[in-house]
This record gives C-alpha cells, structure tokens and sequence, in this order.
C-alpha cells in the first residue's frame, strides 16, 4: 500500500477535455476506475508498471489516453468527454503486479477521487 496523491478534475462542456494526474512515491502500475451517481464503480485505463503497455475500456478507447510522465507520475487525458462520463474518478495502484488489468481487487492502493462532470 503506497500513498497516492491525485488532482485534476473540473467542470467541463461536451466535446471538451481534461486531464487527472495520479503522483505516487514510486513506479507501480497504475489504473483509473469511476464511479459515476448510482452506478457501480467501473474501469476505465490502466499502465503497466514496467514498459508502456495499456488497456482501455471500451467507452475510453480511442478517447482517453493513459500515459506515464516518469517513474511518479501518471496521466489520463479525457478527450471528447460526454455527459455519461461525468463521475468520480479513482487512481489506482498495485505494489504486487505488474499489470493488474481491469479487476479493482488487484490494486491495493487509492487516490481519494477527482470529480469530473461534463454539462451539456
């Protein structure tokens, strides 16, 4: 379990962007999950702890780019957001594999959220 300090979100209109950066004490592979109002939380990215590889939900793919800065810090560009991606989103990250996937049981340490919502 590491700490995990996120930022980023904000109000944005349709068809905009944002970013979310998720700042950890070292190199771990890193994951978005939201939650949006009545919903179950669902993934959303995720980056491999060692290398460049990346998955993406079928709602983020070909919108949302997860990347890595540095050893510390990960990024995920929201592009092309839509009113259903209005949620709160939670970084993610696991100390025991190198690439989790997509099942939120397999990381073991959280940001706190960053709130985004999109108006139309």
């Amino acid at each position: 379990q590491v700490h995990l300090v996120e930022s980023g979100g904000g109000v944005v209109q349709a068809g905009g962007s944002l970013t979310l950066s998720c700042a950890a004490p070292g190199r771990y592979a890193m994951a978005w999950f939201r939650q949006a109002p009545g919903k179950e939380r669902e993934f959303v990215a995720t980056i491999a702890g060692a290398g460049n590889r990346t998955y993406y939900s079928d709602s983020a793919k070909g919108r949302f780019t997860i990347s890595r800065e540095n050893a510390e810090n990960v990024h995920l560009t929201l592009n092309e957001l839509k009113p259903e991606d209005t949620a709160v989103y939670y970084c993610a990250a696991s100390t025991t594999y190198s690439f989790p996937g997509t099942s939120q049981r397999l990381y073991n340490s959280w940001g706190q959220g960053a709130r985004v919502t999109v108006s139309s």
